[in-house]
């Protein structure tokens, strides 16, 4: 089943986040459900979500969704901007807004964290000896 494109290609924050995801080694982009999914040999974020909220769908169009350890994924939940997105959360997914005033710093720091709970050692190894870790 196709899913419609729930997404705008012109979108800057998304060009922002894009620019953060292709610097990590081997990152690719494929378009799942309707949104973009950045991915290596598994999908390590998702631009765009949404939540079930009484019955009804919430779209988040300027959301990251990204799968963080237990801990960072707590401390983020306390917070006014993250959520639980529905199929993804139980596996440890967590979805953040962004906007204008996010803290992109914060969005590379996120997607590195997602990105070494799914890349191969290798690919780790790489991004690492790139950063002189």
């Amino acid at each position: 089943m196709e899913h419609a494109v729930m997404f705008d290609d012109g979108d800057e924050l998304l060009a922002r986040v894009r620019s953060i995801a292709f610097a990590l080694p081997g990152a690719q982009e494929k378009i799942s459900h309707g949104r973009p999914a950045f991915f290596t040999t598994k999908v390590f974020a998702y631009y765009s979500g949404s939540l079930k909220v009484s019955d009804e769908w919430v779209q988040h169009p300027q959301v990251i969704v990204v799968k963080l350890d237990a801990d960072e994924r707590e401390a983020l939940l306390s917070e006014e901007r993250s959520w639980i997105p529905a199929h993804l959360g139980p596996s440890g997914w967590i979805g953040i807004d962004v906007d204008e005033d996010t803290d992109f710093t914060e969005v590379a720091e996120l997607l590195d964290s997602s990105y070494r709970q799914t890349a191969t050692r290798t690919l780790i190894t790489e991004l690492d000896s790139t950063r002189g870790v």
